[in-house]
């Protein structure tokens, strides 16, 4: 009997020591996991908080120019930068926004349309061509002047000429009063590698200038009527807006550019100034807000730093609301 005792205590010796080494490492196991826990959720919070201070950085331009608005009498300055396209910072919407937001703001002395631009699309330059004129109508009393920096050409120069004076600098380059289409011509090449095309398409000229076809010359004479269409209609808006103050020669709107003095000659332009200068010695105000709308933060976010960070903040934001 005491062998059986002293057998059932060795075990029951052995199977307590094994119970509480599996007891510590459930417990070692419980504790990695709550730490592994917190520092996930540190990460998250730490992730969260760089977002929102990212959101605060893009977004206090904006801020400061709305706290701005009513406090003093300001040019509102609009900025047309870049390529005109649908696409791009420098679109009708956003450029039209701006000016209809400016002439609405009742401390607004007048506009500055601040432009750096080589051109681009007509139809986006003539929407902003017209709304100009559709304000100025409107409102006859709001100024509205276009003031160049390096280059004013094409239909960056289609918008400058609504306005009622444009400002130019000495070496700025302003004009290219044309349209122009181009592309390229690989009749002979696919022969010389041996590839064979095949072309198939419903419609006589769906193919139309096609690359890998010789042009047509009837297509030629089509597409070139329309250019000159589009031309004819550039022509008659930059005379419309500058009216008698052009010195009118042959090649004013054969899509030359000419420098700032020169433009100033030839009636493209009205005189030299700068932003600031047009701001304080022409509207005589100081101050100056930006009315231009700013690019919606998430695009801004998943443009530069990839959908990575959109994830995120959404992996976050989940986060947040489930512990």
């Amino acid at each position: 009997m005491e062998n059986q005792q002293d057998d059932m205590n060795q075990e029951h010796k052995e199977n307590g020591w094994e119970k509480e080494l599996v007891e510590k490492l459930a417990f070692a196991a419980v504790n990695e996991q709550r730490k592994a826990r917190r520092w996930g959720i540190f990460f998250k919070m730490l992730t969260f908080t760089y977002l929102i201070a990212i959101l605060a950085i893009a977004m206090y331009p904006r801020f400061k120019t709305e706290m701005s608005h009513g406090e003093k009498k300001h040019a509102a300055i609009i900025d047309v930068q870049g390529v005109i396209a649908e696409n791009e910072a420098a679109n009708a919407d956003a450029i039209i926004e701006g000016l209809r937001k400016a002439v609405k703001d009742d401390s607004t002395q007048g506009i500055i349309l601040n432009i750096n631009s080589p051109g681009g699309s007509p139809v986006q330059s003539a929407y902003v061509y017209d709304e100009i004129r559709r304000l100025k109508e409107k409102h006859p009393d709001m100024p509205i002047y276009s003031v160049v920096s390096d280059i004013c050409a094409s239909g960056g120069y289609y918008i400058a000429s609504a306005s009622d004076k444009i400002y130019v600098n000495q070496a700025s380059i302003i004009g290219s009063i044309g349209v122009i289409m181009n592309g390229f011509g690989f009749v002979n090449v696919l022969d010389k590698l041996g590839v064979e095309r095949r072309l198939l398409t419903a419609g006589s000229h769906k193919a139309m200038l096609d690359p890998f076809s010789p042009v047509k010359e009837s297509e030629a004479q089509h597409m070139q009527s329309l250019l000159n269409q589009v031309h004819r209609q550039f022509i008659d808006a930059v005379k419309t807006g500058r009216g008698d103050r052009l010195a009118e020669s042959p090649e004013m709107f054969s899509g030359l550019v000419w420098t700032g003095t020169e433009g100033v000659k030839l009636g493209l332009a009205d005189d030299f100034g700068s932003v600031d200068s047009v701001a304080k010695d022409v509207l005589g105000v100081e101050d100056k807000v930006n009315f231009t709308p700013q690019e919606r933060f998430l695009e801004r976010l998943v443009g530069k730093f990839g959908a990575s960070f959109g994830h995120a903040l959404g992996t976050t934001a989940r986060t947040l609301m489930l512990q």
